[in-house]
């Protein structure tokens, strides 16, 4: 069975806090890119380059590209999906989610423009009351990819290996 490939692309993100827990986020989610647009992220980063590294260890080997066009950064096999509160867009909950993607969000501040939305294979929204923080975003729609997945995460091997070294935690099983 082939590998899935999985990018998120963020357009013109704002805040390094946001970028870093996305770093992070996709680490714990196994992508395989990361690319964003604009300047905001770097002159941010150049502002304040005492800013504590959220992302931890989990995200250091994942590529954080700056490109021109996110839409030109992604492989030809993939699916392009838009992640946008949008009129006619599909909820997240009842998207299913394609093998190659790159997931694309908005700005912290903003939306995607109007010309991306037209070149996107979908945009999913997630149902919520308000939009929500850029990295908790990222987050809930990954979970949602591995939730829908046909992988199996059952079994105490994953816990293992992925847990912080201070916990040993084990829920007691009873025979009752």
């Amino acid at each position: 069975m082939k590998e899935s490939k999985v990018s998120v692309g963020l357009i013109n993100p704002k805040s390094p806090y946001n970028v870093s827990s996305v770093m992070r986020t996709a680490g714990n989610f196994s992508v395989d890119s990361v690319f964003y647009t604009g300047k905001r992220y770097p002159r941010a980063l150049m502002r304040n380059p005492g800013l504590p590294d959220m992302h931890r260890k989990v995200g250091q080997s994942i590529p954080l590209t700056e490109v021109e066009s996110i839409i030109d950064a992604a492989s030809p096999d993939m699916t392009l999906v838009c992640i946008e509160f949008a009129e006619n867009a599909i909820a997240l909950p009842s998207y299913e989610h394609p093998d190659n993607a790159m997931y694309i969000f908005g700005p912290e501040d903003g939306n995607v423009s109007q010309d991306i939305i037209d070149r996107v294979d979908a945009v999913v929204y997630v149902p919520t009351i308000n939009s929500m923080n850029l990295a908790a975003t990222v987050n809930v729609v990954l979970y949602d990819r591995l939730a829908k997945s046909a992988k199996s995460y059952e079994g105490n091997e994953l816990i293992r290996q992925n847990r912080d070294i201070n916990n040993s935690l084990k829920v007691n099983i009873s025979d009752n």
